[in-house]
């Protein structure tokens, strides 16, 4: 029970790491560097790590949800955030060194739907967990 209450605790810290950060407005800026290709390309790349991140948190919201039917004791509940880890659209330009950790979550997230009892279960949501914690890592090293 120990390890659940731990999983649940890390869960919860990454939820509050990976919360949005508030913005400042936008400085205002001459129209002319707005219809530049390079304002252009920036303002794309913008919306699509936006989208990106929600995408990841909504992965987080799922994979809590899991975890806290689990945690319940109620296999039936935990197939359903199972079942959307496994079969969810991927977002569009996720780097080729992170599939890996996408495919594995998914392989595991199908064994939770099909897991007999709890503890087969609660096993494969462990190793979800290993694949999420293992891609964040990876874009860490990335981003240095």
């Amino acid at each position: 029970m120990k390890i659940y209450t731990l999983l649940l605790a890390g869960f919860a810290l990454i939820a509050t790491g990976c919360a949005e950060k508030e913005q400042a407005a936008p400085e205002s800026t001459d129209e002319t560097q707005m219809t530049t290709p390079a304002a252009s390309a920036a303002g794309n790349q913008a919306r699509q790590n936006d989208a990106f991140l929600k995408h990841m948190h909504l992965h987080a919201e799922k994979l809590d949800d899991l975890n806290f039917a689990l945690a319940d004791g109620d296999l039936e509940a935990a197939k359903a955030p199972a079942y959307w880890l496994s079969r969810h659209d991927t977002v569009d330009d996720v780097r080729s060194d992170w599939m890996p950790y996408l495919y594995g979550m998914r392989t595991e997230a199908q064994a939770v739907e099909e897991a007999p009892d709890l503890a087969t279960a609660r096993a494969a949501a462990e190793r979800i967990s290993a694949k999420c914690q293992g891609c964040h890592t990876a874009a860490e090293q990335a981003d240095e």
